[in-house]
C-alpha cells in the first residue's frame, strides 16, 4: 500500500505542479483550480488509507485553499503559488518516508507541517477578506480516494530485469521464426525437382510408346511399372505441394506472432517523454524567480516514446541545459524590453523521432552565445592560441563549451559558474552513442540538438568477418565503410594511413587489435570500417563485410567483467551468435598499440602478389543455401567470392567493389536479377563487367529475357551437378588467379 501511495503522490504531484504553474500564468483558469482541488482531495484520501496523518493534514489544507479560491472567485498570487508548491514538496517528502518510520513521521515533520498549515491559513483568511463567497461550495465526498472523472489504466509492477529477459526471449523467438522461410524455400526446390521427375517420366512413357508403335518390343509389364511410377511421382508432387502450402501459411503466422511479440516486448521498455520531464517546468520557474527573470518552459512531444534507460539518463543533462538557458540565455525583463522582446522569456523543450533516431531539442529566445566572449574565454584559459581560435568554425568553437571545467562566467553562483554541466551532457551522450550540436544567433537565442538512439535494446549494426568470426560495429560509431585499394595505403613516420575526406586516417588491423590471429590474405582491396569517438578516427581493416542488420543487444555475463573492445553480444537473423564491438574501446586499444610501438602494418601487395591476384566474384542470391553452395563451389577453384542477399544489396556492392564477375539469380526481393543486370550494363564504368545469370527458370523465353538485358551467360541451377558453372566462370574471366 505504501508503494501504491508513493505512485499516487508521484502522479498527483505532477497534476498539482502543472496546475499551479498554469494558475500563475492565468489566475482565472477555473479548470486548473478544479484539477488541483481534486488532486489534493485524492492525496488526502490515499494518505488516510496508509495512516500518514501528516499527509492528510497537508493535503486537506491545500484542498481547502483551492476550494476557497474557487468558491469566492479570488485569485492566487505568486506568493500563494510558492507556498502551495512547498506543500507539494512536503507531500513528496512524506511519501518517501521509510516504512519503519511511518509511525513517527507526524512527530518528525511536525514543525514543517505546522508552518505550512499556518501559511495556508493566512492565504485562506486573506482570500475570505477579499470578497464574498461566489456561491455554494462544491464539496467532494470524503470517502472518494481517486479521481472520479478519469480512470487510470491498470498498472503492474515489473522489474527491469524481467523486461530485459522478455525482450531477449522475444528476439530469440523472432530469430527462430525466420528459420522457417529458408526451410520452406529448400522444400520448394525439392518440389521443383519432383516436378522435373514427373516430366521426365512422362517423356519416357511417350518415348517408349512411340518406340513400341514402330518396333514392338517393350513388354506390358514395363509399361505398367512405368505408369505406376508416374502416378506415384505425381501423387508425391501433389502432396508435397499441399504440405508446402501449409508450411508457408504456418511460417507467415509464426513470423507475424514473433514480430508482434517482439514489438510488444520492445514497447514495454518505452515510456512517454512526459514521464521524464515532469519536474522541469517547476525547476525553470524556480530558477527564473531566483534570478528575477520571467521565463516559461514549453514542452512539445510529450507522447514521444523513449527507451526507459535513455529517459532516465536524460534527466541530469536536460536539467543542466535548462538551467543554463535560464541563467546564461534568458535576459532580465528590462533587457528584453529594451531589445524589443516580450518581458517573459520562452524556453522550448521538444522530443521527436526523426530518421530512426530520437531528437531532443532545447532552445531559447534569449541573447544567444557570444562568439567573441567564447573565443576570449578559450584563449584566456590557454586551450588554444588566438591564431587557431580565429580559424575555427562555429561548430568547432562551440565544442569548447563541453570541456570539463569550462565556463564563460567570471563569478560562481549556486546555479552556475563552476564549469560543471555541459561536460555531463557530452558524457551521457557518449554512453548511449548519441551526439549534440549547438547553434546560436546573436540576440535571438541558442539551440542544443541532442540525437540519440530510440532504444538501447536494439541497434543497427554493420556485420563484418574478423578472423573467421562475425562481429558487429554499431552504425552510430561508423563514419564510413569502404573498400580501399592497397596502393592507396601510404606510410608517414612509420605509420600507415589513407586519405579520406581530405584527412589522414590511420589504419589498424582488426585481427591484431582483437588478437584473433593473422589477417586473411586479401586481394587488391582492403575492407575498412572508419570509426570515430569525440576526438579520433581510425580505419579498422576487417576480412570482409557481411551486411547491415538490426540486432537485439544481449548483455554479457557480469562475471566476465569488461571484455576488451567488446560491449555486448547478439544473435543474427539465422541464430548465429556474435560480439558487438565497443568502438571507443577499440580506438583506445589502437592508440595503446601505437604508443607501445607494436602496431603491425597492413601488408601491402607486392609485385608477386599482383601477378597472382585472385579474381573477384560477386554472388547475388537471396537463398542462403544456394548462396553458400555457389560461394563454396567457386571459392574452391581459387576465386575470391563475396555475397549479396538480394538485387539491391548486389547493386550497392558492385558500385563500391572491384569485381571481375557478377553471378546473380533472377527472382529476388527489392530488386530482381534482370533489373540488376540492366543497371550494370547501363553504367559506363561497369558496362564491361561480365554477368552470369544462374536461375531455376529454364524456358527459352526466360533465357532470352536475361540475355536481352545484357547478361553474358545464362545457366540453370541444375548445372551444379557438373562443371558447367565453373566452366562458365572460367570462360568469362579465366582461372581463379590472374
Amino acid at each position: 500500500m505504501l508503494d501504491l501511495f508513493r505512485l499516487e503522490v508521484e502522479n498527483q504531484a505532477q497534476v498539482l505542479v502543472s496546475g499551479l504553474l498554469a494558475l500563475e500564468r492565468d489566475s482565472a483558469a477555473s479548470t486548473q483550480l478544479e484539477s488541483c482541488m481534486r488532486a489534493a482531495h485524492s492525496l488526502k484520501g490515499a494518505a488516510r488509507i496508509v495512516g500518514l496523518g501528516a499527509g492528510v493534514e497537508v493535503a486537506h489544507a491545500m484542498e481547502d485553499c483551492f476550494s476557497g479560491a474557487q468558491q469566492r472567485g479570488t485569485q492566487l498570487h505568486k506568493s500563494d503559488i510558492d507556498a502551495l508548491l512547498r506543500g507539494v514538496d512536503l507531500l513528496n517528502a512524506i511519501a518517501r518516508t521509510p516504512e519503519a518510520e511511518i509511525a513517527t513521521i507526524g512527530e518528525q515533520r511536525r514543525g514543517e507541517v505546522d508552518a505550512f498549515l499556518a501559511i495556508i491559513a493566512q492565504i485562506t483568511q486573506a482570500a475570505a477578506a477579499d470578497g464574498p463567497a461566489a456561491g455554494e461550495a462544491r464539496r467532494i465526498d470524503d470517502s472518494a480516494t481517486a479521481d472520479l472523472d478519469e480512470r487510470a489504466d491498470r498498472v503492474l509492477r515489473v522489474t527491469a530485469e524481467h523486461l530485459d529477459r522478455l525482450l531477449g526471449l522475444a528476439g530469440e523467438a523472432r530469430v527462430g521464426a525466420r528459420w522457417l522461410k529458408p526451410f520452406a524455400q529448400s522444400l520448394l526446390r525439392v518440389r521443383r525437382t519432383q516436378h522435373d521427375l514427373v516430366m521426365a517420366l512422362a517423356a519416357l512413357r511417350e518415348q517408349l510408346a512411340g518406340e513400341h508403335d514402330q518396333a514392338p518390343g517393350c513388354s506390358d509389364a514395363t509399361r505398367d511399372a512405368l505408369a505406376g511410377a508416374s502416378r506415384l511421382a505425381h501423387e508425391c508432387l501433389l502432396n508435397l505441394g499441399q504440405k508446402l502450402t501449409e508450411l508457408e501459411a504456418y511460417d507467415n503466422r509464426m513470423s507475424s506472432v514473433a514480430n508482434r511479440l517482439y514489438a510488444e516486448a520492445l514497447a514495454s521498455r518505452m515510456r512517454p517523454f512526459a514521464d521524464g520531464v515532469r519536474s522541469f517546468p517547476r525547476m525553470v520557474r524556480d530558477v527564473g524567480h531566483a534570478l528575477d527573470k520571467q521565463v516559461r518552459l514549453d514542452v512539445a512531444g510529450l507522447a514521444t516514446q523513449i527507451d526507459r534507460d535513455i529517459l532516465e539518463k536524460l534527466d541530469a543533462p536536460l536539467g543542466h541545459l535548462l538551467r543554463n538557458a535560464v541563467d546564461h540565455g534568458i535576459e532580465t525583463p528590462h533587457a528584453r524590453a529594451a531589445a524589443g522582446k516580450p518581458e517573459e522569456g520562452v524556453i522550448r523543450l521538444e522530443a521527436r523521432h526523426s530518421a530512426g533516431m530520437l531528437q531532443v531539442t532545447v532552445s531559447d529566445d534569449g541573447r544567444g552565445i557570444d562568439r567573441q566572449a567564447l573565443a576570449a574565454a578559450v584563449i584566456a584559459r590557454g586551450l588554444a592560441s588566438a591564431d587557431i581560435v580565429a580559424g575555427l568554425s562555429e561548430p568547432e568553437l562551440m565544442d569548447f563549451l563541453f570541456l570539463p571545467g569550462f565556463t564563460m562566467k567570471k563569478t560562481v553562483t549556486d546555479i552556475s559558474g563552476r564549469g560543471v554541466g555541459l561536460d555531463v551532457v557530452r558524457d551521457m551522450l557518449k554512453d548511449v552513442r548519441g551526439t549534440v550540436q549547438v547553434t546560436s544567433q546573436a540576440g535571438r537565442g541558442a539551440t542544443f540538438l541532442l540525437q540519440l538512439p530510440l532504444t538501447l535494446s536494439v541497434i543497427r549494426a554493420l556485420l563484418v568477418e574478423i578472423g573467421g568470426e562475425p562481429y558487429a560495429f554499431p552504425l552510430a560509431h561508423i563514419v564510413r565503410a569502404l573498400k580501399v585499394p592497397r596502393e592507396r595505403i601510404e606510410h608517414l613516420e612509420g605509420r600507415q594511413h589513407f586519405v579520406f575526406d581530405g584527412a589522414l586516417i590511420g589504419v589498424a588491423d582488426a585481427n591484431q587489435v582483437l588478437e584473433s590471429g593473422d589477417a586473411k590474405a586479401a586481394s587488391g582491396e582492403l575492407a575498412i570500417v572508419v570509426v570515430s569517438d569525440a576526438h579520433n578516427r581510425y580505419g579498422i581493416v576487417v576480412d570482409r563485410f557481411l551486411g547491415e542488420s538490426e540486432l537485439v543487444v544481449q548483455p554479457l555475463d557480469t562475471r566476465l567483467g569488461k571484455i576488451k573492445d567488446v560491449s555486448a553480444g547478439a544473435l543474427t537473423e539465422d541464430g548465429t551468435p556474435l560480439l558487438i564491438i565497443d568502438a571507443e574501446d577499440m580506438i583506445r586499444s589502437v592508440e595503446k598499440l601505437i604508443g607501445a610501438g607494436r602496431l603491425k602494418q597492413v601488408r601491402r601487395e607486392s609485385a608477386t602478389d599482383g601477378a597472382r591476384r585472385q579474381k573477384r566474384v560477386l554472388v547475388v542470391e537471396d537463398s542462403l543455401t544456394v548462396r553458400e553452395l555457389e560461394r563454396k563451389l567457386i571459392e574452391s577453384h581459387g576465386y575470391h567470392v563475396e555475397v549479396a542477399v538480394d538485387g539491391m544489396d548486389g547493386w550497392n556492392a558492385v558500385r563500391t567493389g572491384n569485381f571481375d564477375l557478377v553471378v546473380t539469380d533472377i527472382d529476388m526481393p527489392r530488386m530482381d536479377g534482370i533489373e540488376l543486370v540492366t543497371l550494370i550494363k547501363r553504367e559506363p564504368t561497369l558496362r564491361s563487367l561480365p554477368v552470369l545469370i544462374v536461375s531455376y527458370k529454364d524456358r527459352e523465353e526466360d533465357r532470352r529475357r536475361g540475355l536481352d538485358a545484357g547478361a553474358d551467360y545464362y545457366l540453370t541451377k541444375g548445372s551444379f551437378q557438373d562443371e558447367s558453372l565453373l566452366q562458365a566462370v572460367a570462360d568469362l574471366i579465366g582461372e581463379g588467379r590472374a
